[in-house]
């Protein structure tokens, strides 16, 4: 390991760090064993002593290494040593009517209360987002559009805005046009619209299981049946329960998440994707793919996605700006195809146009706001995090605890005891100010009753501390 030969490309103390990781991982140095001196650690890479420090700062940031006063650093966790994975629930191959809305509501009434430990929305916390350069991305929308942003936009969205967004193809290989782009108000309006277009009241959709609970709203209020496939934590979707389901019943569309699904936080492989496209278009049936978390991945390289593979125009790749910049702002966009005319029918009809102003200024940001920038240090961040909160479930939770693995994302799907009613659990966690999502709400019929989805989209502090310390207490007095 003498003197460095790092690649330029990347900074030294992210290799170094990176080097140390993978030697944590294979157990060459295991948990409490004692690391270089910052000293010796220069001199084995050749690099200097403010190098050290920050791979070691790195590394203890992560929840890897810790440092003991007049000691020196030690090994405190291997990420490698996770749980056992959550199981698979496999949901009867039938075709029914979707209910949740009453769960959802009630949830939804505190989800965001203030003043609480909020591990229940699935969004980065505000400090890890650019919000000063968006601001200025807002004063120069209003300063230089000539109506100040008052008035209708085209119904297809900013021109400006969907050349950016053809740009943002470029990172999972996609050759789009702005004239492909329709801009919506967030990704789920452009799961709906995509469903309003291929679909009509009565018709069936296969959505895997579990999913988000919003995509079964949308469902239900089109009046649409639901197939669920089943999907697990490590393949995502099972495509031959798919193929299944379209032989048994008349599928119009599909709808899935295929990169870090919420909740499972899977990611299906590029094969499997394939697969997938390939499927349904030998079946003529839309897929509506829900790409929200693909730039969130912790990897090296953002995966692809199904409309990578679509030779025919029958994937509706629909995304947004909600998980990665601005939550508030309501950026989506949908790239719907062979469908391209019905979607912008229902855009017309439905709203008409998004508004002007976040646009024009979202637009302006990913012009100029430096977003691979951000997106880099977001991603560092929530990587970190879900490896800080993975710990704090190890410690506080029950020792059969079963937890997801995401690579990406902002969640972990948690399978807790079968004594355990996480909808109870969620009732006594807000009276000590804790949020957390049951599992119950994402299926139709499948009762995830001992299941919690949990976010780390907020930065490790002592009330995340805390607060999973509380929850592994008030599950053990559950059991």
């Amino acid at each position: 390991m003498k003197k460095n030969n790092f690649n330029s490309d990347d900074h030294l103390y992210l290799q170094v760090a990176d080097g140390l990781e993978k030697m944590i991982a294979g157990e060459v140095l295991r948990i409490g064993d004692k690391l270089p001196s910052v000293r010796m650690l220069s001199d084995e890479y050749g690099i200097s002593m403010g190098t050290a420090f920050q791979a070691y700062y790195h590394l203890e940031g992560r929840g890897l290494i810790e440092s003991r006063p007049k000691s020196g650093y030690y090994v405190r966790f291997n990420h490698q040593r996770f749980p056992q994975l959550p199981d698979q629930v496999k949901p009867e191959a039938i075709s029914h009517e979707v209910s949740v809305k009453d769960m959802i509501t009630s949830i939804y009434g505190d989800i965001a209360a203030k003043d609480t430990i909020n591990f229940a929305i699935g969004a980065p916390d505000a400090s890890l987002l650019p919000t000063a350069k968006i601001n200025k991305s807002v004063i120069h929308a209003l300063r230089n559009t000539k109506d100040g942003c008052t008035g209708y936009e085209q119904t297809q969205g900013n021109l400006e805005l969907r050349q950016q967004i053809a740009k943002l193809s470029f990172n999972w290989g996609g050759k789009v046009k702005p004239d492909e782009v329709i801009v919506t108000s967030g990704s789920l309006e452009a799961v709906m619209m995509c469903l309003k277009a291929v679909t009509n009241h009565g018709d069936t959709v296969a959505v895997e299981c579990p999913t988000y609970f919003g995509i079964y709203q949308s469902i239900e209020s089109l009046g649409l049946k639901v197939v669920e496939i089943p999907a697990d934590a490590v393949n995502g979707l099972d495509l031959d329960a798919l193929e299944k389901a379209i032989k048994k019943y008349p599928v119009k569309a599909c709808v899935v998440v295929p990169n870090f699904n919420n909740p499972l936080g899977t990611c299906m492989s590029d094969e499997r994707k394939k697969k997938l496209v390939d499927i349904i278009t030998k079946n003529n049936i839309s897929l509506i793919e829900d790409d929200i978390y693909g730039e969130l991945y912790f990897g090296k390289m953002r995966p692809k996605t199904c409309k990578y593979f679509d030779t025919k125009g029958m994937v509706m790749h629909c995304s947004s700006l909600s998980k990665s910049l601005a939550p508030g702002y309501r950026i989506g966009w949908t790239i719907p195809g062979k469908y391209f005319e019905q979607v912008k029918q229902v855009k017309r009809i439905q709203n008409i146009c998004s508004p002007s102003l976040t646009q024009a200024a979202m637009a302006h940001y990913l012009k100029n706001g430096r977003y691979e920038y951000h997106l880099k240090n977001l991603r560092k961040a929530l990587h970190t995090q879900s490896l800080r909160y993975m710990q704090g479930i190890i410690q506080y939770f029950p020792a059969d605890t079963k937890i997801s693995r995401p690579a990406g994302g902002l969640t972990f799907w948690i399978e807790l005891n079968s004594k355990v009613d996480s909808f109870k659990l969620r009732t006594e966690a807000m009276k000590h100010k804790i949020s957390i999502v049951p599992g119950k709400i994402f299926s139709a019929s499948i009762d995830y009753t001992n299941y919690i989805r949990l976010s780390f989209g907020k930065p490790w502090s002592d009330d995340a501390d805390y607060g999973l310390m509380m929850l592994g207490k008030l599950i053990k007095k559950m059991l």
